[in-house]
């Protein structure tokens, strides 16, 4: 039996999965499990008692999907105290082959291993086999990246085009671009400023504090119970949960109005990225907050923003666009990337 390590590891939760590599067609799950990060003093303990659990031999390889940037060897998670270096996670967990990656790297080959019940198709395209595949998502942040077939096998390439310069189209987003750099007295505003859990919140704010609409008592004392803990790092409340759930659920129009520029500024970043890559492979929609909105990305408003793009309006309408509902893309793309240690 050929084993493989796969790793999801985030500030708050990390996934841990035992893979059976044998069949190099497919990896099937012995084990998996979920932990507190902050439970532990670091990976090693985590993983010890993992293997423990599991009651199994030592894997042969072993891949971590970051929430955190990587480099070479080496990665230091933004929101926990854990450094990891690939060196010592071998020798001390007695795993000849480690690799650490950026999680939306992971993401990217996750891609690779996701099945037709595990994608939402938004846009059929003409796909074509051997072009770059394009990858966006809004989470906590927005991340890009793409993909480039090389021979058989595809190489996953992270981007930080989440902090590129958020374009507004529109007079109300013009008013939104003043609004952000006036209220964080700031010099220029990242398009993950609007594209992302907290760019919905600061959507809403925006509409709030200029009375575009009004508030429902209900969504008012989130948002500000939000506010008020400001600067705390465990918050007792998630505005932008209760802002998407209450656009969906049409109970308030606030809320509906800050969605509705949400997913409009979402498509037409998604189509920038398509612009500049040309993904015939596919343009594949990760992240959280997609599938919890589906009804409302389904609705139009969203292709209607990627593809208006003027002349190239054409091109943009034969892109496959594909929206990820398996939320486990990055431990599968973390056995993937293990696979090919």
């Amino acid at each position: 039996m050929t084993l493989l390590l796969a790793g999801d590891i985030g500030g708050t939760k990390t996934i841990l999965r035992l893979v059976d590599a044998t069949e190099k067609s497919s990896l099937q799950t012995v084990h998996e499990n979920a932990y507190r990060s902050g439970d532990f003093v670091d990976l090693v303990p985590m993983v010890k008692q993992f293997l423990t659990e599991a009651n199994s031999d030592h894997p042969q390889k072993a891949c971590f999907g970051i929430a955190g940037p990587v480099v070479g060897d080496t990665a230091k998670l933004t929101n926990l105290a854990w450094y990891l270096d690939c060196e010592r996670l071998q020798e001390e967990l007695n795993i000849p082959h480690v690799a650490l990656i950026n999680d939306f790297a992971a993401v990217g080959y996750g891609i690779l291993g996701l099945e037709s019940q595990d994608l939402f198709t938004l846009q059929d395209g003409k796909p074509c086999d051997d072009a770059p595949i394009a990858i966006i998502g809004a989470g906590t942040g927005l991340g890009q990246g793409f993909l480039i077939k090389k021979g058989q096998e595809y190489y996953v390439y992270p981007s930080e085009g989440g902090h590129a310069d958020f374009a507004p189209r529109t007079e109300l987003e013009f008013q939104l671009l003043k609004y952000l750099l006036d209220k964080h007295d700031i010099q220029r505003v990242s398009v993950e400023r609007v594209v992302s859990g907290l760019g919905l919140v600061s959507i809403y704010q925006f509409l709030r504090d200029r009375k575009i609409a009004t508030e429902s008592p209900d969504i008012a004392q989130v948002v500000r119970t939000w506010e008020q803990q400001a600067g705390q790092q465990e918050k007792s409340v998630d505005p932008g949960a209760a802002i998407g759930n209450a656009a969906l659920n049409k109970t308030d129009n606030l809320s509906e109005q800050a969605m509705q520029l949400f997913v409009e500024a979402y498509g037409a970043e998604a189509g920038n990225l398509a612009l500049k890559l040309l993904p015939y492979g596919g343009l594949y929609i990760a992240g959280g907050i997609a599938p919890k909105i589906l009804p409302l990305i389904e609705g139009g408003d969203f292709l209607l923003h990627f593809s208006q793009k003027g002349r190239m309006r054409s091109i943009l309408e034969d892109i496959p666009v594909k929206i990820i509902l398996n939320q486990q893309v990055g431990l599968i793309g973390a056995a993937i990337r293990a696979a090919r240690l």
